[in-house]
Parts: structure tokens; C-alpha cells; sequence
């Protein structure tokens, strides 16, 4: 893998595709700074063979703290050529189980977290005038999902946050993209009682994403079949995205899921 960045951090390290992309640019000779709430998970990381990672812990729903680590990355680093922002938290919600605390807690981790990454982010690399920016939303984003009452919205946020962003910040010299994965073998997805169709690996997930961050793209979205599925979802009037969750649903009680 050719160099793009010199330097990189990465918050939501600790498994799943943060791992992965950590691993990845780390073997590529990129110096990353890996940030997560787990320290023990990021401490096993940075010891897995790589002098290239370097462990930050935080707690991504702490402003204050987050703005300090990225005080400390920007003093050990240097710059910070890449930032991906992956963290998160998965959970199936609908409305016989609604919970206002699993609600806001989603969107304080999901979107919250990538909230108060980006305010030391952007004012660091708009005075540079450079930089790049992902942000790790999902294709639950698109629309509004049966048992996604939890997570779809702080995805759909996230795209939305991204878009909002991206004039300004290309006028300015940073590049900003927002991945948008269809189901990946994560442990958020382990023991899933939900069917994962065209299920992927983190470390294909990665080297998806690294591909794409490459190549500058706006928006990183991946397998073809899921993305093809939910955007055409996308674009349905709303009687007829209604009729076809009905039909899909259907389909998934008589196939036993």
C-alpha cells in the first residue's frame, strides 16, 4: 500500500473496523494514534508488533476530554493527516420495547462521540488547510428501519452531518467522507438474532474504506448488493417503502427469522 497519510487517528479502535483500518495503515508505515473507551483493548492493540500505534484512551461522550486527547495526539503526532471516526454502539429497538435511555444513548455515543471529535478536528486542520475526515455512518441511515428506533436515526444524522459539512470544508482545503457499511462481522453484530445478508469481514470492510479514502470519495459505501437494496428503498414514495417492509418482513417470519 502506497502512503497517502503520514499520520492518522482513529477513535472506536478497539475492535471491529476501527481494528481493522488501524492494523491496515499501521502496516502500511502510517503512524496511528487509536483512541477507544476500552484501555485494555487499546493496549493490546499497540502491542500487537506495530511501533506505528500509539493508545489514547477517552470516553468519547466526555467533550472536555475528548478535546484534550486530541491535544495530546496533535503533540505526539504531530498533525493529524487522517481522522476516522468510528465509534459506536449497535442495538435492535421498535416500539414495543422503546426506551428513552437506550435512545439517547445511542445518539449521545453515535453521533455525540463524532460531535465532539470533530470540533478539535475541524479548527485544527481548517487553520492547516488540509486534512481528511470520515465518518463511519451505516446504509441504516438511508431510511428508517423496523427495529432501528435506536440506531438508524444517529446514523441518518451522521450522513446528514457529513453533507452539511462538505462545501465549506472542500472550499477550505479538507476533505470529508462518510462510510456508509452495509453489515460487517463485528462484534456488534455477533450473536445478531437478525438475518445479515451479504455479511462482510472487518478486515474487507477496511480495505474498502481505505480504498475509497484514497480516491477522495464522499461517500464509502459497501457490499454493492446492500447498497443497491436500501437506496432503491430510499427513493419509494412512502406507500410503496411501506408495502415492501411488509413483504420483507413476511418473508423473513416464514424463513424462521
Amino acid at each position: 500500500m502506497q502512503n497517502t497519510w503520514q499520520s492518522a487517528w482513529i477513535i472506536g479502535a478497539s475492535s471491529g473496523i476501527g481494528r481493522a483500518l488501524v492494523l491496515q495503515l499501521a502496516s502500511s508505515g502510517v503512524q496511528v494514534a487509536v483512541s477507544a473507551r476500552r484501555a485494555d483493548l487499546l493496549d493490546e492493540l499497540a502491542n500487537s508488533g506495530s511501533e506505528n500505534i500509539l493508545a489514547f484512551p477517552v470516553d468519547v461522550t466526555d467533550r472536555e476530554a475528548v478535546r484534550r486527547t486530541a491535544e495530546l495526539v496533535l503533540g505526539k503526532l504531530g498533525s493529524i493527516d487522517l481522522a476516522v471516526l468510528v465509534a459506536g454502539v449497535g442495538q435492535l429497538m421498535g416500539a414495543t420495547d422503546y426506551s428513552a435511555e437506550r435512545a439517547q444513548e445511542a445518539m449521545a455515543i453515535n453521533y455525540g462521540g463524532v460531535v465532539n471529535a470533530l470540533d478539535p478536528l475541524l479548527k485544527t486542520m481548517l487553520a492547516a488547510g488540509k486534512g481528511q475526515l470520515a465518518l463511519v455512518a451505516s446504509v441504516a441511515g438511508y431510511r428508517g428501519l423496523p427495529n432501528s428506533a435506536a440506531y438508524a436515526p444517529t446514523k441518518a444524522a451522521l450522513i446528514s452531518l457529513a453533507e452539511s459539512l462538505r462545501p465549506q470544508l472542500a472550499a477550505r482545503g479538507v476533505t470529508i467522507s462518510v462510510i456508509n457499511p452495509g453489515f460487517v462481522a463485528t462484534p456488534m453484530t455477533e450473536g445478531s438474532r437478525q438475518p445479515l445478508p451479504f455479511v462482510i469481514t472487518a478486515d474487507d470492510a477496511a480495505a474498502r474504506i481505505i480504498r475509497g479514502l484514497k480516491r477522495a470519495k464522499f461517500e464509502i459505501a459497501f457490499p454493492w448488493p446492500t447498497v443497491a437494496l436500501t437506496k432503491t428503498m430510499r427513493l419509494l414514495p412512502y406507500s410503496l417503502f411501506f408495502l415492501a417492509l411488509r413483504f420483507l418482513r413476511q418473508d423473513a417470519r416464514e424463513n424462521g427469522s
